[in-house]
Formats: structure tokens, C-alpha cells, sequence
């Protein structure tokens, strides 16, 4: 049976992952500040800052390393160099959850596995950076995996709305952006798939299909009864601006795919085996 750490595992994505991998291999995680993980034998804190990640590997012996962790940029791009570094000596296959956010410079189309990365960002130029350490790599040793937003009952995003709301505060919308974006659910399916089949290289896990970032939560405030948000219409240009993922080389099978139609419906109805919301 595999080992695979989760580098982030106490976070939203990360403890998603982890709720979807543990039944099938052995997985464990990392977390930083959340107490709750300090009676899972299976989570091991770890300070980004402080820990050396080389005494975590040798404990764990992973086959597999998915990294979702959060932290200061420049210490995840020194994490990442050691990962890349032990990986030679180890042997681990290490999967990198990067972003949409690696094309944010270019406006006009879609971006696709293989085209060039460019960012005017500063989150951007961070997944950037990382990734180009990791393809100078062997291709049998990665997986890059590029994330539009991921929505799930509890994400983030949602929270942020709720809280908005709540505080009768404008909550940001971009008219003229066309993005597309996934659900904690599938993407959890998806990571499973590409560790199942042994698949390496670079992966877009977005929707299939397109939607304007406004469009998409209007349509996320109704079906979450959202009634008394109020949008803050967001113009950063005049043309449209697609900041979004689709996959050209390395698709997944049909029943991996989603729509942004499915991400809302998934974001509404969700639920970990456990029967807690995610």
C-alpha cells in the first residue's frame, strides 16, 4: 500500500484529499494551528518556517507527496526545492497543486497544458517559480495540477460572502472576467484517478465549460439563498479577460469531468462520508 503525505492537510483542499485517499492508501497529513489534528496519530504538525521537512519524510517513508500547503512565498519556494531535492534520493512521485492564476497576464483565450506561463501577480509568479522547478524534473517524478477556483458548502469563497452579508459589506464581482471552476468533490475524484492510473505531467482540472466570475456567483448567491448580498461590480478593463483552465492533452475520462452548472450543485449539497459538511 502507498504512503502519501499531504502537505496542508488541515486545509480545506488538503483535508478534502485527505478524506478521499485514507480509505484506499495509507495517507497522513500535516497541519499548523488547528488543534483539532493534534489526536489524529495520522496528522503531524509542521511549521513551515521552523521544521525540517527531510525528518517528516524519513518518519512517513511516502510514495506519493500531494502539496496544498499555505505559507509565506518565498518559504514554500525553499520547501519545494528540498522536495525536489529529496525526491532524487527518496523516490517519491511529488504532486504539486498549482493555479489558474500562472496565465493571468494573458486576456483573450483559454490556457492549455502546455502554453507559456505569464503572470503580472504576485501569487502568480510564486506558482510559476515553483513550477519551473519542478519540470526541470523527470516527468515520471511529477504532477502539476493547475486549480481554477474550488468551491465546496464550506470553502473559503463562500464563507466570505456569507460574512459579507452578514455585515451588509459589497462583496467583488468581475463582469468582464471568464473563468471556470471546480468542486472540492471532483477534484478529490480527479487526484484520486491520476494516483490510480500512475499518470504524470501537467493537468487542468477546471469545468468544461466558461462563465463570467460575476455570472457564476449570482447564480452561486441563489442557490445558496444569498438574498440580501449585495455585488460590487468590478470593471478592470474594457474587453474580456479569461482567466481559466481547460485541458487539450491530458483529459480524464467523462465521468471526471464537470460542469459549472454541477460545481453550484455540488457547492449546495456536499458531504464527507462522515456526514459532516466540508
Amino acid at each position: 500500500m502507498k504512503n502519501i503525505l499531504i502537505l496542508g492537510g488541515s486545509g480545506f483542499i488538503g483535508y478534502s484529499l485527505y478524506k478521499e485517499l485514507r480509505p484506499f492508501f495509507k495517507t497522513f497529513g500535516t497541519f499548523y494551528s488547528n488543534i483539532h489534528f493534534k489526536k489524529n496519530k495520522h496528522f503531524f504538525k509542521y511549521d513551515i518556517k521552523r521544521n525540517d521537512i527531510k525528518n517528516l519524510l524519513i518518519k512517513i517513508k511516502p510514495s506519493i507527496i500531494i502539496s496544498s500547503i499555505r505559507g509565506p512565498f518565498e518559504d514554500q519556494i525553499i520547501l519545494h526545492d528540498l522536495l525536489i531535492k529529496h525526491s532524487k534520493k527518496m523516490n517519491f512521485k511529488l504532486i504539486f497543486l498549482s493555479s489558474s492564476n500562472v496565465f493571468d497576464s494573458f486576456h483573450n483565450y483559454p490556457s492549455y497544458e502546455y502554453d507559456k506561463t505569464l503572470s503580472e501577480s504576485k501569487y502568480g509568479m510564486f506558482k510559476i517559480k515553483i513550477e519551473n522547478s519542478i519540470l526541470r524534473m523527470k516527468t515520471k517524478n511529477y504532477v502539476i495540477v493547475r486549480l481554477p477556483m474550488i468551491f465546496g458548502v464550506n470553502c473559503p469563497r463562500i464563507n466570505e460572502m456569507k460574512n459579507k452579508m452578514i455585515n451588509k459589506k459589497p462583496f467583488e464581482v468581475f463582469p468582464n472576467s471568464i473563468v471556470n471552476v471546480n468542486s472540492i468533490l471532483k477534484l478529490s475524484q480527479q487526484i484520486h484517478y491520476i494516483i490510480n492510473q500512475k499518470l504524470n505531467g501537467i493537468f487542468h482540472l477546471g469545468s468544461t465549460d466558461l462563465i463570467s466570475h460575476y455570472e457564476f456567483f449570482k447564480k452561486l448567491a441563489f442557490h445558496r439563498k444569498f438574498e440580501e448580498i449585495i455585488f460590487k461590480q468590478v470593471y478592470t478593463m474594457n474587453d474580456l479577460r479569461y482567466i481559466a483552465v481547460l485541458p487539450k492533452e491530458n483529459k480524464l475520462p467523462n465521468h471526471l469531468t464537470i460542469t459549472c452548472d454541477e460545481v453550484l450543485s455540488d457547492s449546495h449539497t456536499d458531504k464527507l462520508k462522515d456526514g459532516k459538511s466540508i
